[in-house]
């Protein structure tokens, strides 16, 4: 259950972040997941211990814990996003 509830969460979360940065007609809904779970433990082991709140990785399900993988998701974006401005086409 707990995995349902990671993809699940994940998806939410990676959707509104590639809102957020404008990136939404690029992803679809796997990458949308990806970002979620990525940006959730991104979040996690960046901001969680700076905010001092529970996160999604410690099975914190707390409005806390969403934003911290919210901003984890939005970041992965940012630092993507980057990277592809950099790269030859």
């Amino acid at each position: 259950m707990n995995l349902i509830i990671w993809l699940v969460v994940g998806g939410v979360i990676g959707w509104i972040a590639s809102l957020i940065m404008k990136t939404d007609a690029q992803q679809g809904l796997f990458l949308n997941v990806v970002v979620g779970i990525v940006g959730a433990l991104l979040g996690g082991w960046l901001i969680g211990p700076l905010v001092g709140g529970g996160t999604l990785n410690q099975g914190d399900f707390s409005l806390s814990g969403l934003f911290v993988s919210l901003v984890g998701a939005v970041i992965l974006l940012f630092i993507v996003n980057l990277i592809r401005r950099r790269a030859p086409r």
